[in-house]
């Protein structure tokens, strides 16, 4: 009975197979204790290498944990800057300074120093409050703080929505501003909150609904207003982990707490700046160069290591000192600075007139030269007269026309050395990136009518200069719904279009196509310096500072030492404005790594802030703020193209997406944040936020085109040919940009053929039939450069 169609029944499903097996996954105490050692269980190879890597991360990080913690809780940190921000102009905040400087320290509320050592929390603090309106001085602040503060009353709520708090316009400007620098540790203090516990508690819940969206994930909400609850936040903070921005930690920075001024009489008009205060960040030597926030940079002749005027354990009790007390502090240990290590201020390259001069060539470069030659004799493709390698590579290879030695000298198209006209620019027909078939219909298909195209070309000869202007005007009104080619510019009539674009060239592709970066550079590239590798300089000096602040060297100061820096050769003027300044505003001096005060081509990833309406035009003057740094620059804007080496310039920065600004500046090394500001016209107008974004890189070679597009209107149209007018109004610019493609707005492509007329027309080929309604055009591109600025720090006048 059996077969294929015997029953076949399903087998016993069991998690053991037989009694004996249900033991088997049971092990003894023994062999548990001996499985449990990691030793006898890690096997060598790959596998243990990966677990003892993962072990040695995590020692090291609970290593710098552990060693972060100590040296924040240790008397010899820097006091920690707690910077009080009113998002509106009704918080009081002379009424908040003064209740925590009271917690701080009862016995010592007499004193103007901002600073204060209290035993009671074992903490030391400074606590600035940002002046409501004054954007430059909160911005300072906020480089500076170790907790941003943010203080909203309960009397500012919404007239409208009694459930919002109000942030007016000021406060959100700033913290737009606040985060594009870089957020401390923040915190958020409620004021003026009622009495009543439920009436308190349910303002609370509307004052976090309404701002967490404002602030990071790990603000903590505190209510403000009774000593307990102030010495709830105080003790918090000190037990607080603070975080700063990565590019704050970088640099040795200094908040002067003191300013004072030395004239020196050996130099009129300069004077020896003092700032007094405690060293953040970073070890800072005496043979750095330093950067005074708004002024420039500055070498240093002298660092006195002083006494801590605020010791945590102090015998006779917490207490504040007057500046008179501050200015008196003897000096522990003197740095002088050596002339042979010392930084140099070199801020502009000294360039060589005779750098340029040709001189006797040796026999290798003789021998290079014949190798040249040879190459080119072998070369198939015969040239116009004066044509480089360079140049050749926009000449079309044309297979199916052999130009003659003799035909080749008598060429009138572009030549890029004709003295003449001083042309350096377009060269090349851009109509090989045809298709075959296109190309050869545009050298088989010929027209009987291009006789009576010349003929209609003599209608227009009689024309007078207004005529062809009203006429000219006609059409470009007819065109002016198509918004597509902002870069069409108009062909003057009483210059030569070969000498008013005469920087310009064409190209056969915007991508391929190559481009010299070191042809005809301007004058101010012979002032700045450039990077070999960019990268490995920035590693290499990165490595050293770090040496520097890891090693206990004789010239460097460390970190969170109370020192008194002497800047020299400073203005008078500057110096005096910088005292005077001191008292509203913190005064910044920071340490500058190798390199950094040299001048080059900065380019930074930036945006249109979200609060500025107004146009922001290429080369328009801007105070850039990167990092503690401050300087003037005239950027120009460009596209950030991934896949080619060429970039289109942008006439204004646009709203909504990133461009690149790129502005002659000192180098620095990124990351850095960037905050752009532009002065309104006008007296006393205020200073608005522009843009802002990031240090990208440093390239004095990456390569800026403007583009331009000339047009001109089909007159007669015969299949495949036409004949233009208005591109050009002689037939020497013709024949000039013959090599140039011509394109049209509905998708055709062609090349220039020959000049008709007197008056500019030109005859035309393309790939495809050409519409009587379409435009014919020509793109021609140049390189740009950012201007030089005339000032290069802003003028103190807060």
């Amino acid at each position: 009975m059996g077969g294929s169609r015997s029953q076949v029944n399903k087998a016993h499903k069991s998690r053991f197979s037989s009694k004996a097996s249900r033991q088997v996954h049971k092990t003894s105490r023994i062999d548990k204790s001996r499985i449990s050692k990691p030793e006898r269980n890690v096997t060598k190879g790959a596998r243990a290498a990966r677990i003892q890597r993962s072990k040695m991360v995590r020692d090291q990080k609970r290593a710098a944990l552990l060693k972060e913690k100590r040296a924040s809780s240790a008397s010899t940190s820097p006091p920690r800057v707690i910077v009080l921000f009113g998002l509106s102009a009704s918080v009081n905040l002379d009424a908040l300074e003064k209740d925590l400087l009271t917690l701080l320290s009862p016995e010592g509320t007499k004193a103007t120093s901002a600073t204060v050592a209290s035993p009671d929390y074992k903490l030391r603090a400074m606590v600035l409050k940002a002046p409501h309106g004054d954007l430059l001085t909160c911005m300072e602040m906020a480089k500076v703080a170790d907790l941003i503060a943010f203080v909203a009353t309960a009397s500012s709520l919404c007239e409208e929505d009694m459930s919002v708090f109000h942030v007016d316009s000021f406060g959100s400007q700033c913290l737009s501003v606040f985060r594009s620098i870089g957020l401390p540790s923040t915190a958020l203090l409620i004021r003026d909150l009622p009495l009543e516990p439920r009436r308190k508690q349910e303002l609370k819940k509307m004052c976090l609904s309404s701002l967490a969206s404002e602030f990071p994930e790990d603000c903590k909400f505190y209510p403000a207003d009774t000593k307990d609850e102030l010495h709830k936040f105080l003790w918090l903070f000190k037990e607080q982990r603070l975080t700063v921005p990565h590019w704050r930690n970088q640099r040795p920075f200094l908040m002067a707490q003191e300013v004072g001024l030395v004239n020196d009489d050996s130099n009129p008009g300069k004077c020896t700046l003092i700032l007094s205060g405690y060293l953040r960040a970073r070890s800072l030597s005496i043979n750095q160069l330093v950067h005074l926030s708004g002024t420039g940079d500055f070498q240093l002749c002298k660092i006195d290591l002083l006494k801590d005027p605020f010791p945590l354990n102090a015998k006779k009790g917490p207490e504040l000192m007057d500046s008179d007390e501050l200015h008196d502090l003897q000096a522990i240990r003197s740095l002088v600075p050596d002339p042979l290590k010392q930084e140099p201020l070199l801020v502009e390259n000294i360039p060589d007139p005779l750098a340029g001069e040709q001189t006797w060539p040796t026999e290798a470069e003789m021998a290079e030269a014949d190798r040249i030659h040879k190459q080119k004799e072998q070369k198939k493709k015969i040239l116009p007269r004066g044509t480089s390698d360079y140049q050749a590579a926009w000449i079309v290879d044309d297979t199916d026309e052999e130009v003659s030695g003799s035909e080749a000298e008598e060429d009138d198209g572009m030549v890029l050395d004709e003295e003449e006209n001083g042309f350096s620019g377009p060269e090349g027909s851009n109509y090989s990136d045809l298709d075959e078939d296109h190309a050869v219909s545009l050298n088989l298909r010929n027209s009987d009518d291009e006789t009576e195209a010349d003929t209609a070309m003599t209608e227009g000869e009689n024309l007078t200069r207004e005529q062809i202007e009203d006429e000219i005007r006609k059409i470009k009104d007819a065109h002016a719904e198509d918004e597509e080619y902002p870069d069409e510019v108009d062909t003057p009539f009483d210059v030569p279009a070969r000498k008013r674009f005469a920087k310009y060239r064409g190209m056969k592709s915007f991508r391929t196509s190559s481009w010299d970066p070191k042809e005809s550079l301007p004058p101010e590239y012979a002032r700045i310096f450039a990077f070999d590798n960019f990268a490995r300089t920035r590693k290499h000096v990165l490595s050293k500072a770090l040496d520097m602040d890891q090693g206990a060297k004789e010239d460097c100061v460390p970190v969170g030492s109370y020192i008194r820096i002497f800047i020299k050769e400073v203005q008078v003027d500057v110096a005096s404005k910088l005292s005077i300044l001191a008292k509203t505003s913190p005064v910044l001096a920071c340490g500058l790594f190798q390199h950094e005060s040299k001048m080059s081509v900065m380019h930074f990833s930036i945006r249109k802030h979200d609060s500025y309406s107004a146009p922001i035009k290429a080369k328009e003057t801007l105070t850039f703020h990167v990092g503690f740094r401050q300087f003037i620059a005239r950027p120009i804007f460009s596209s950030d193209n991934m896949n080619s080496d060429k970039h289109k310039m942008e006439r204004f920065l646009h709203a909504g997406r990133f461009s690149i600004a790129s502005v002659y500046a000192p180098i620095s090394f990124p990351p850095l944040p960037l905050i752009v500001l532009k002065c309104e016209q006008g007296e006393g107008s205020p200073t608005a936020v522009a843009a802002v974004g990031s240090l990208k890189s440093i390239d004095p070679d990456r390569i800026i085109l403007k583009k331009i597009i000339l047009t001109g209107y089909p007159q007669r149209v015969s299949k495949l040919k036409a004949t233009v007018r208005y591109m050009f109004h002689n037939p020497e610019d013709v024949r000039w940009f013959k090599p140039v493609e011509v394109w049209t707005k509905c998708g055709r492509r062609g090349r220039v053929k020959e000049p008709v007329g007197t008056h500019g027309a030109l005859k035309c080929t393309f790939d495809g039939v050409v519409q009587q309604h379409d435009t014919v055009c020509m793109s021609l591109y140049k390189r740009v450069y950012p201007k030089w600025p005339e000032q290069r720090f802003p003028v103190l006048d807060r």
